[in-house]
């Protein structure tokens, strides 16, 4: 099995150090294009996998192609590569905003074609891709492109009039949460702790309480209200955040990465 990823940034590494990690594909049977010499140098080097500039290559020595690249350069690289793509070759979609059928209408013919929405915690193998795909690919080939992408983490299959929310509550949720962390480690260091401390102290925190929720099964207001006793520190913190509008304002940012997602 061949793998070619055109476009070589940090989603497409962060995927490719999984798939390479844990054995899924082989490094010497993947290759990936660029047009940064320092992208395709740092792919070269720290992942040891073929590269190029040329994505008609890639295109030509893949079974699986991965379009990693922003979606206002889809058109382009499209255009470029799409009386190459043979119909038994499958095409994969990372990016926001572009449908199956955009894509269909875009390369102008029938092909396999699985649309996908990756996250970044892909780099420490916690990624979570949710995935589509077209009457074309077969479900052998949609449980052989499922077995690649849990190379970096978990994998959903769902229909594709969810793809936004996916964007909303886990593709560009990392930043969110990235933001939440800095945010309590700030609080610490303004009680005194070091700020090296406050980041260990901020992110294992909610590494475990993410872990509690996908483990224990139980609601998150449940478990919420394990650590709140009556009159203590948790619910006054708790009720501090509410009077704030943390709730409100979590949901409209992810209201406004799916409107964003929907405009693309």
């Amino acid at each position: 099995m061949k793998l070619g990823f055109i476009g070589c940034g940090n989603m497409a590494n962060a995927m490719l150090g999984g798939i390479i990690k844990n054995n899924i594909i082989a490094s010497s049977d993947i290759i990936s294009s660029d047009l940064n010499d320092v992208s395709l140098e740092v792919a070269k080097d720290t992942l040891g996998i073929k590269v190029t500039k040329d994505n008609k290559e890639v295109v030509d020595q893949s079974d699986i192609i991965v379009l990693s690249v922003k979606p206002q350069f889809y058109s382009s690289v499209i255009n470029e590569i799409k009386y190459l793509i043979k119909e038994n070759q499958i095409f994969i979609s990372i990016a926001p905003g572009q449908t199956l059928e955009g894509l269909r209408t875009a390369f102008g013919r029938e092909l396999k074609i699985v649309r996908t929405m990756p996250n970044t915690p892909a780099l420490v193998g916690e990624g979570i891709t949710a995935m589509c795909y077209n009457k074309n690919v077969t479900e052998k080939e949609a449980d052989l492109v499922a077995s690649i992408l849990a190379g970096f983490g978990k994998v959903e299959v769902i229909t594709e009039n969810l793809m936004d929310a996916v964007v909303g509550v886990s593709g560009s949720s990392p930043a969110y949460v990235f933001m939440f962390i800095e945010a309590l480690a700030d609080g610490a260091v303004a009680a005194g702790m070091p700020r090296n401390k406050a980041y260990t102290f901020a992110a294992q925190a909610v590494l475990g309480s993410a872990k509690m929720v996908l483990d224990t099964g139980k609601h998150p207001g449940e478990l919420k209200d394990m650590v709140c006793s009556p009159g203590g520190t948790t619910i006054e913190a708790v009720r501090m955040l509410e009077k704030e509008g943390f709730r409100s304002s979590v949901m409209e940012a992810v209201k406004a990465c799916i409107d964003k997602a929907k405009s693309l």
